[in-house]
């Protein structure tokens, strides 16, 4: 049986609404924000390892059931639509998780609003993917996302095409699930024979040209003082070597004030880190330990002082 969240919302936004998902609960709420092309399903993995977790899953702007929200598109735009969507739902600071680009919104989120982010996890994504004088890559986003952009200026004649589109994907196409074909089926928009991607081609480009803008990513996170987790794949987007980050870089992230925790999830890739079983439970408890040392500070913070000795 497909599975489907249990409640969604429509939330005011510039341009129009923003549709969120609650994954998964009762308990704290926890920000998820997905990657470039993709939309809120991509987390329907980790919600079901999260039971006494609520995921608030936003659709971004130009993508899935948001898809009709204008530009300007771009981080700035992003992280508008979700303290938009924290003030919404009486989230006045939580843990946020992204995957991919999200983890660039995730970050420009905790670095432009401090007081509203309490943790972060990033999932192969977040971190600058160069140095700040590295030119972005020959080929731009285009190039890193490979068959993920290319389907943007594709149609398909039936829902089947586009599954088989995804089935040859040699990182998705493996570890094909229930909640895989899910994933694929709610991204399709249109009518037959000229079925599409929900995903709007000019907002993958904008987000694009920021992510692999590395002098930017770089300043942005410099500004980050929220303690960090990050999660690292160790194959890439195609499921094959180089990953997103390379193992040797992975010292240079922790600086600063900022608490960077960095691990490897073994025997996976850029998307079988979030939607396959063990990457998804590798994800569930990264976000569960942020969440408990998030309810200790709480704790901490709101407990009376003794000032008697």
């Amino acid at each position: 049986m497909t599975w489907r969240p249990a409640e969604t919302m429509d939330v005011s936004v510039s341009g129009g609404t923003l549709r969120v998902a609650r994954l998964a609960g009762p308990g704290a709420m926890v920000l998820a924000v997905h990657g470039i092309t993709a939309t809120h399903l991509a987390w329907i993995e980790v919600a079901k390892a999260l039971p006494t977790v609520t995921l608030l899953a936003p659709d971004l702007r130009g993508r899935g059931r948001s898809a009709a929200l204008p530009g300007p598109y771009g981080f700035e735009a992003h992280v508008a639509d979700l303290v938009a969507l924290m003030d919404a739902t009486d989230c006045e600071r939580v843990v946020v998780v992204g995957h991919s680009m999200g983890g660039f919104v995730a970050v420009a989120l905790a670095a432009w609003h401090p007081e509203r982010v309490s943790r972060l996890v990033l999932v192969d994504g977040g971190l600058p993917l160069g140095r700040t004088d590295d030119p972005p890559p020959a080929g731009g986003i285009d190039a890193v996302l490979g068959p993920a952009a290319a389907r943007l200026a594709m149609t398909f004649p039936s829902r089947a095409a586009y599954r088989d589109f995804w089935r040859v994907h040699p990182a998705i196409g493996p570890m094909w699930t229930p909640s895989v074909q899910a994933y694929i089926d709610y991204d399709l928009v249109g009518k037959p024979p000229e079925l599409r991607s929900s995903c709007s081609e000019e907002a993958m480009r904008v987000d694009g040209a920021q992510v692999v803008d590395h002098a930017a990513t770089s300043a942005t996170w410099g500004r980050v003082s929220v303690p960090t987790t990050f999660l690292r794949a160790p194959r890439g987007l195609l499921d094959a070597p180089p990953p997103l980050y390379p193992e040797e870089s992975m010292a240079t992230w922790s600086r600063g004030t900022a608490t960077v925790e960095a691990r490897t999830v073994a025997d996976t890739n850029h998307y079988s880190i979030l939607l396959g079983a063990a990457g998804a439970g590798a994800v569930a408890a990264a976000i569960t330990a942020a969440v408990d040392s998030q309810a200790v500070l709480a704790d901490q913070s709101s407990a009376p002082r003794d000032d008697s000795g």
